[in-house]
């Protein structure tokens, strides 16, 4: 959810608030009366009975509104989190291939995204492909390994 979306909500809420405070209290003294000064019962909701379901719909709206803001800042911490560590992922597997005498970082591309590893570009031989393979994999969170590499011939 953009910054935009969550700001309307976080201003329907507070709407939604102000209109639950000002319509929380009850007004017994608008109900129609009758000669002896007592309520006229017509089977009609009274002022102060709508305004209390009016109250009761905008305490429901409201509490829908900050669970959906809750529910959006949730989405965007974790989707900005799972970037995070999958930018880690990637610099730690660089840096392992860095250290291999016989593989380039510079010659191998480095792709993660939720955990999962993507290996492209080229090896001197099989065997440094597959240390590429068991070096990534050991990375703390890496999930899979696709080793894309090709063998210089």
């Amino acid at each position: 959810m953009n910054q935009q979306t969550m700001t309307m909500a976080a201003v329907s809420v507070l709407l939604a608030s102000l209109a639950l405070a000002g319509c929380n209290k009850r007004d017994d003294a608008s109900a129609p009366r009758g000669n002896d000064n007592t309520a006229v019962v017509t089977g009609q909701p009274t002022m102060g009975e709508q305004a209390t379901k009016a109250a009761e719909d905008a305490k429901n709206a409201t509490k829908e509104a900050a669970n959906d803001v809750k529910d959006a800042t949730k989405s965007a911490a974790d989707l900005a989190s799972n970037k995070v560590s999958d930018a880690l992922i990637t610099t730690s597997v660089k840096a392992e291939l860095a250290k291999d005498p016989k593989l380039s970082a510079l010659a191998i591309s480095v792709d993660t995204d939720g955990g999962r590893v993507a290996l492209k570009g080229t090896a001197p031989d099989a065997d440094s492909k597959d240390r590429a393979t068991k070096l990534a994999s050991g990375v703390k969170g890496v999930t899979s390994v696709d080793n894309q590499l090709s063998i210089k011939s």
